[in-house]
């Protein structure tokens, strides 16, 4: 199959229709189709280009009226790319010279025409490469600009840099400066300063990463203008010249916020964590302290009547009295227990800060140790604090195990309260605007703590002890404590000069003097054959409260089980004056057990014993009272007392 002849737009410039007619068939007989127009006056061309480019212009020199370097000139002022070629009779070789300066691509004599098929072709292709290049560089111009705008709009760093003994940072984008502070211009005289910007730690591996680019994002830390910590994420690709790496590409991209999140996600979890290590620690606190109280409460029961027989001088006595004291003071560490779980709410009271340091010195002296020199430093005549007695014990233990922990090679620690008139600019905690506060301190001579373990002193489960020698749990027990009573504390320490906290209580005016009927342990009102029905489902317990009702006035039955109650109380042949039930017991619910009770015999008073009640006192009716187990006898009779004679269900 023959090609098709190239087709060409020709603009001929001559006054001889002769001349014209030659020149279009030599160029035909050299292999093109021309569509052509004949001109020869300046007009006539102006008219031509006007309506259309042409392909290649042809003008002969010798006119009269218009000749090729007007044409030439004319030709250049509309700016086209057009090849010009000069076909004369006759031209002398300076005028040749002078129009090929001008801008002539090629003259051809008119006795030599067989020359002007093959410049015409040589033009073309000229003429087509030069319309190539121009499109590739307008094109390449475009993609620049394009490039630019992103660049520069973009958040993320594009660069390049090409390694080697002479390393260049051939472009790096505008968004640099707000990521580091640094221009562009600054980094392509110094790329050394771009180092400068990041974490010590990152700044050998991100010189390693522009030499040999790694197969992964790498992420590194920086510091902004204003001082504040970002991270940053590069990717990396290598730049490839005949197999041979010669330069780096490059983004960064700040993933600051995505860090944070990552961070605040993780501090979510570990406290999700803990909260739920602390409802597992609840759950096991609430099943050990139910049991745990009716056992209390019958080393209490069993006590207290051995000493009603003994009298004061009696030998025993005091060992018996010492026993009473540990189940007291076991009752307080099982209820502290529950305090921390949740389980329970503290009951503040009026305290004597002196009286609680001295009951439990005895207790400090033999929780410290022989190898630590131990004082007590009292300040007389201190005022009252409003605070949950157990709460305060709790305190005070817990800041002298924890002194003691910081001395394993012995010290010197030392108690102290006071009178203080204003708080240290260091306390943390809510207190409210007091005029005077009382301060509890403790100071040992240990290891001391840096400033980054002062500040996460407080935080549940943080420890400094190795695995297995601490819970992380004193210091925020202590500081829950602190603020539950609207107190402040403070902490002093370095590391191998000790520490001081120091918890700031607000003072309250001393209560004033209570009777023994007040308190619950003198008289507390006999009864006089009132009937008792008593419901616990502990035998010892049962066999204990009914002994201390019967002692003290009332006709007492009992039941170890609900339904059994339920019959007791449905028996026409039997009449109760008040109902003493255990909150927690196998069977019925408790709600259900007092509605079915009261729709029996609207009139009972009903009273609760409770050694932990979880959720069950929230569903018990307004106004039922509960004595916490494990109790006195003369707290239960008191109770009892106050229920019958209230007038009240």
């Amino acid at each position: 199959m023959t090609e098709e002849p190239e087709e060409i737009r020709l603009l001929l410039i001559e006054d001889s229709d002769d001349d014209a007619v030659l020149v279009v068939n030599r160029l035909r007989r050299s292999g093109l189709r021309v569509d052509y127009e004949r001109v020869e006056t300046a007009d006539a061309m102006c008219a031509a280009l006007a309506r259309g480019s042409p392909d290649i212009v042809i003008s002969d020199n010798g006119m009269p009226a218009f000749n090729a370097e007007a044409a030439l000139q004319l030709l250049r002022d509309t700016g086209l790319d057009v090849p010009f070629i000069v076909v004369s009779g006759q031209i002398g070789e300076e005028s040749a010279t002078a129009l090929m300066r001008a801008g002539a691509h090629d003259f051809v004599l008119k006795d030599k025409l067989a020359r002007l098929g093959p410049a015409v072709q040589r033009e073309l292709r000229e003429a087509r490469d030069r319309q190539e290049r121009r499109r590739t560089e307008a094109a390449l111009r475009t993609s620049e600009e394009r490039f630019r705008l992103v660049a520069e709009n973009l958040q993320d760093v594009l660069f390049r840099f090409r390694p080697g003994p002479a390393p260049v940072l051939e472009y790096i984008s505008p968004a640099i400066a707000a990521m580091t502070g640094l221009s562009p211009e600054e980094l392509y005289e110094q790329p050394e300063l771009l180092f400068g910007t990041m974490d010590p730690d990152d700044r050998e591996v991100m010189r390693r990463s522009w030499q040999s680019p790694p197969g992964s994002p790498l992420t590194v830390r920086w510091s902004r203008p204003d001082g504040t910590r970002a991270c940053a994420e590069q990717r990396l690709v290598a730049v490839y010249d005949a197999g041979v790496p010669i330069a780096v590409e490059g983004l960064l991209r700040d993933i600051t916020a995505q860090v944070d999140a990552a961070e605040q996600r993780r501090e979510l979890e570990r406290q999700l964590h803990q909260a739920e290590r602390l409802d597992s620690l609840g759950q096991l606190a609430g099943g050990v302290a139910h049991d745990f109280n009716n056992l209390l409460g019958v080393i209490s029961g069993y006590t207290a009547f051995v000493l009603d027989e003994l009298g004061p001088a009696h030998p025993c006595r005091p060992d018996l009295e010492n026993i009473d004291d540990a189940a007291r003071r076991a009752t307080a560490l099982t209820r502290q227990l529950l305090i921390f779980s949740r389980l329970q709410p503290s009951q503040p009271e009026m305290v004597d800060l002196n009286a609680v340091v001295g009951q439990i010195e005895r207790l400090l002296r033999r929780t410290i140790g022989e190898d630590i020199e131990f004082s007590i430093d009292i300040e007389p005549d201190l005022d009252f604090v409003t605070i949950d007695p157990s709460r305060l014990e709790q305190i005070i233990m817990n800041l002298v195990v924890n002194a003691r922990a910081a001395m394993p090679e012995g010290g010197r620690l030392v108690i102290r309260t006071a009178r203080v008139d204003d708080l240290p600019a260091t306390a943390i905690g809510a207190v409210p605007r007091s005029a005077r506060y009382v301060c509890l301190a403790v100071a040992d001579t240990g290891c001391g703590m840096d400033e980054e373990v002062q500040r996460r002193a407080f935080e549940p489960f943080f420890t400094t002890r190795s695995t297995g020698q601490g819970s992380g749990l004193g210091l925020a027990t202590v500081y829950g404590a602190v603020q539950e009573a609207s107190g402040a504390i403070t902490v002093d320490s370095a590391p191998g000069a000790g520490t001081r906290i120091a918890v700031y209580l607000p003072a309250a005016d001393r209560p004033a003097p209570t009777t023994e009927t007040d308190s619950g342990t003198g008289d507390t009102g006999r009864g006089h054959g009132e009937r008792v029905l008593v419901v616990e489902d502990d035998d010892d317990i049962r066999t204990i409260t009914r002994r201390v009702l019967t002692r003290g006035g009332y006709e007492v039955s009992d039941a170890s089980t609900r339904e059994e109650a339920l019959r007791l109380i449905r028996d026409d042949a039997l009449s109760f004056d008040l109902l003493l039930s255990d909150v927690i017991m196998p069977g019925m619910p408790v709600l259900e057990f007092i509605q079915t009770v009261l729709g029996a015999r609207p009139s009972l008073h009903i009273v609760f014993m409770s050694g932990y009640t979880a959720d069950s006192d929230r569903r018990l009716p307004d106004g039922v009272p509960i004595v916490n187990k494990p109790f006195s006898g003369a707290t239960l009779l008191h109770q009892i007392h106050t229920t019958l004679h209230s007038g009240a269900c």
